[in-house]
């Protein structure tokens, strides 16, 4: 930045909170000799402003880090407002009550000179692009379950390794034993490393991390100039706006059997706005398995039935589109709406009674498989596309079903969202709700990783039996699945055992479920058919032959098949080669390591880092990615995106 023939006399600086974000630009000229007198009375004032006069001593050491503290970020040359840099005993500082940057040259301990920099910018988009920025900050941190040893990134001072918390200070350790002590109120500065290799570790207060910082800053602008450009055209849709029948949600409302999680409230309301705007919806809701999810689905289509269009649910597989199916009509039964199901479970002539239904505007919710893509299923008026397990399905065959209409408001629902959705929603190209909360009385399964033993089955079978309870039991081969159950007969004879697989008729496959679901069974042998939203509560056990053949998304889907009511539950992971790859030790540490509830989000974003991002960003990121971490090289784009929206 260049300076402006311009000298102050004084200045001051406020901290990035919420509560000086939402001032006006005058309010800061009219409220400083009030401010500066109640400075010794409210430690808030004292905290969070710095007063500077041109020929006054400040001590320069306790100058910066006051800045640090009050959540400016370093960098090697500044542009944006929250911004400051250091040559020497010259600091170029952006106050974000401010118009202008400033530069202010020290003598020692004294303030010798302060100038003006730069043009004068835009104070109110900058100031909702910075409440954004703080908010993304927070988003990114996610420090949660950290634990000694563990690399994290401080956004001035680069990669460290996570010591431990004392005296209400993270402690990060840098080279040549440095060590950094951050404020647990700073904590949005720091964020947890993901990358793909073991990160480079440099020494406090070098200039190499602000270099490399800006290096990336650049090329992460250029990308987002890009993916701007793309999703430009999305954007650019229009659809007249939803109105809130508050009557017939308060009436569906009564009817919910549990209390709200806080998380679920929350993204309720995040769906309530985005319908409320003319531009059609496109978010995805991220919650562990059993969080939730499906009763925003249900509040969203009431949403979609009240405004009369028509709401299209599309599930990959029978079982969960028929489980959906039960699950709605229960729900829906005392309200006039009209649902249906398609999927390979209805005969020809159902199918054509409902498809003509469709097309005329008599069915309000269809909820079926991918049939639902098919080239004779006609809408009368479709608004709005719920997709459960969203990465089960193909690109292709998503954007089929948005193409039958640009302005399709399009609600995604996932337990363990693919990285490439992770990296779109982070980078603010899609919004995203978290639910985190666990429901109210529900435990963290425990989850045990062991060695594969027929003495291990037998007692944990039998454990579950004598208290009631029924079980999964998931020998993911076809071939030898009816032999495996013949040796589970032999094992426990008190089992009561139904068997599933992809290749069964869909009748029988759900005739299997039935007898499961209403107790006549009380042991599931199955493949990873079951991964996908089956919700029984009296199965509070699972049992993976071979652990090692899975993904960790995948394992982690399956671990939620239980503990889906206030019932202690296990999930055993077995495996059978002892000499496995470092991979599959990983994915296996990291199922160990998420035993707590709502930990889906983290195993998704440690799958995205043990999968690599090369296919998702493209090679030529993956290096930037490495150098920054995952989390802040997604929170720089996410930045820069808004920056130029």
């Amino acid at each position: 930045m260049n300076t402006i023939d311009k000298s102050l006399q004084q200045i001051l600086i406020v901290s990035l909170t919420p509560y000086f974000l939402d001032k006006g630009f005058l309010w800061f000229e009219e409220n400083l000799q009030e401010m500066l007198s109640v400075r010794a009375t409210q430690n808030f004032f004292e905290d969070n402003i710095i007063f500077l006069q041109k020929d006054h001593s400040i001590k320069f050491s306790e100058f910066i880090n006051k800045l640090d503290q009050m959540g400016y970020e370093k960098v090697f040359k500044i542009s944006d407002p929250g911004e400051f840099s250091q040559r020497g005993g010259i600091i170029d500082v952006f106050p974000v009550n401010m118009q202008n940057a400033v530069r202010l040259d020290f003598l020692g301990n004294e303030v010798d000179n302060i100038t003006v920099l730069g043009e004068k910018i835009n104070f109110e988009k900058t100031r909702e692009v910075l409440k954004k920025k703080l908010k993304s900050q927070k988003i990114f941190a996610d420090l949660k379950g950290v634990k000694s040893g563990d690399c994290l990134v401080h956004l001035d001072h680069g990669v460290g390794k996570f010591i431990g918390i004392e005296n209400n200070y993270y402690i990060l350790e840098y080279a040549e034993n440095d060590k950094l002590y951050v404020p647990l109120e700073l904590e949005r500065k720091l964020s947890r490393y993901v990358g793909f290799t073991d990160p480079k570790i440099s020494r406090l207060g070098s200039s190499l991390w602000q270099k490399t910082k800006r290096a990336i800053k650049e090329s992460v602008e250029k990308m987002a100039k890009e993916l701007l450009a793309l999703y430009a055209q999305k954007e650019v849709a229009q659809r007249v706006a939803y109105t809130e029948d508050r009557e017939l949600e308060n009436q569906f409302k009564e009817t919910f059997p549990f209390q709200e999680t806080p998380d679920q409230i929350q993204t309720i309301e995040d769906i309530k706005q985005d319908l409320a705007k003319t531009r059609p919806m496109d978010r995805i809701v991220c919650g562990d398995v059993g969080f939730g999810k499906t009763e925003v689905a249900m509040r969203t289509a009431l949403m979609a039935v009240a405004n009369n269009r028509q709401t299209a649910l599309v599930c990959p597989t029978t079982i969960l589109a028929n489980q959906h199916y039960n699950n709605f009509k229960k729900r829906f039964y005392k309200l006039p709406v009209k649902i249906a199901e398609l999927s390979g479970l209805q005969t020809e002539s159902e199918q054509k009674k409902i498809l003509k239904d469709l097309a005329e505007g008599r069915i309000d919710i269809i909820i079926g498989t991918h049939r639902i893509f098919s080239n004779d299923v006609v809408f009368k008026n479709l608004q709005l596309l719920i997709i459960d397990d969203e990465q089960k399905f193909g690109v292709k065959q998503k954007e089929k079903l948005r193409q039958l209409k640009s302005s399709l408001d399009v609600l995604s629902l996932s337990a363990t969202p693919i990285p490439r959705t992770i990296y779109l929603a982070l980078s603010s190209l899609k919004s995203i709700s978290l639910i985190q909360t666990p429901p109210q009385g529900r435990q963290a399964v425990k989850i045990e990783v062991l060695p594969y033993s027929t003495k291990a089955i037998k007692k944990i079978i039998n454990t579950e039996l004598a208290r009631k309870g029924q079980i999964y039991f998931l020998h993911n081969k076809i071939q030898t699945i009816e032999a495996k159950v013949k040796e589970l007969q032999k094992l426990c004879p008190k089992s009561k055992i139904s068997l599933i697989h992809g290749r069964m008729q869909e009748k029988n496959l759900i005739e299997a479920m039935n007898s499961f679901q209403t107790g006549k069974t009380n042991l599931l042998v199955a493949t990873t058919i079951i991964e996908n939203g089956l919700d029984i509560e009296n199965v509070n056990t699972i049992i993976i032959e071979d652990a090692t053949k899975l993904g960790l998304s995948q394992a982690h889907q399956i671990r939620g098949r239980v503990g889906r009511s206030s019932t202690k539950s296990y999930a055993y992971f077995m495996f059978k080669d002892k000499n496995m790859t470092i991979d599959a030790k990983e994915r296996l540490k990291a199922l160990e390591d998420a035993q707590e509830l709502g930990s889906g989000y983290r195993i998704a974003i440690k799958d995205l880092e043990l999968r690599g991002a090369g296919n998702i960003l493209g090679k030529e990121q993956s290096g930037s990615i490495n150098k920054v971490g995952l989390n802040l090289y997604s929170q720089m784009l996410s930045e820069a995106i808004e920056k130029f929206k």
